[in-house]
């Protein structure tokens, strides 16, 4: 089974000692095309494509200008992505077997390197799957990773006990798998929080989630579907009357807002 999330735009390239087990992606090939591609935007040019400030502009313009597409990168994916999603994943404080685990059964969509473990080593960088960057292939990061990045994963399952694939993608990054390709069954995970009676998606909330049950498929060394029911951590159960075999719905009630909590910690220190 493997665990499928999305990278994040936050990066932390601070030391540690897991980066010595680094390993190099896979799909350097397609990597090195778009490096490519990517050097020749202009500052203008990312503003336009990612909507970015003038300072992100000029700071990934020099990062793509430096990167180096047959050099090693300098930190394992799973460390150096610090967004919403991997404060719940918490990869950082791994050790050595359960990332090993993690290498078996966690993979990251990225929009530059296709389908990464989490010891592949990379190179900063932000190239969100939704930009349209036309290569030769086409018009879109989607044109361009076509059915490869399915095939990846079709690739990595062979072997494993379950060959299924739970989805902990956002939207933008699973649509990059194409499932007409793709052999795998796939399990999609739906977090809600619930207020005044009503259920609903906070991005903030979900994203965490996500990681959060990356972590606890890790920690538990999760390798069957029928077993992704058990997920409770953080107030989050399985809501059994909406799930199904192909898509799981959990749901808690909502946290305060982290301003309030943190509010009745100080009147309460």
């Amino acid at each position: 089974m493997l665990f499928i999330l999305s990278p994040a735009k936050r990066l932390d390239f601070s030391e540690h000692p897991m980066a010595a087990r680094a390993t190099r992606p896979r799909m350097g090939e397609d990597t090195a095309q778009l490096a490519v591609a990517t050097r020749r935007l202009t500052k203008a040019d990312l503003k336009r494509l990612m909507g970015l400030s003038d300072d992100l502009a000029g700071l990934n313009r020099t990062r793509f200008q430096a990167f180096d597409a047959a050099a090693a990168g300098t930190m394992p994916a799973a460390l150096a992505f610090a967004g919403d999603v991997y404060q719940g994943l918490k990869a950082r404080d791994l050790d050595a077997p359960a990332m090993d685990w993690g290498q078996e059964h966690l993979r990251i969509l990225s929009g530059l390197y296709g389908v990464l473990r989490p010891l592949d080593a990379i190179q900063p960088y932000r190239l969100e799957m939704g930009t349209r960057l036309s290569t030769r292939r086409g018009r879109d990061l989607y044109a361009f990773w076509g059915d490869r990045i399915a095939k990846q994963l079709d690739t990595d399952l062979a072997g494993q006990a379950d060959p299924s694939i739970v989805n902990l993608a956002s939207e933008e990054y699973f649509h990059a798998v194409d499932r007409k390709v793709l052999k795998a069954p796939v399990i999609d995970v739906r977090f809600e929080e619930e207020k005044d009676g009503q259920r609903k998606v906070l991005s903030f909330f979900a994203k965490q989630a996500r990681g959060r049950m990356a972590r606890w498929a890790i920690d538990n060394r999760i390798e069957r579907a029928k077993d992704l029911r058990g997920f409770e951590v953080d107030g989050y159960r399985i809501d059994a009357c909406r799930s199904t075999d192909e898509a799981l719905v959990f749901w808690r009630h909502q946290p305060p807002p982290v301003a309030q909590l943190r509010k009745v910690a100080r009147e309460t220190a």
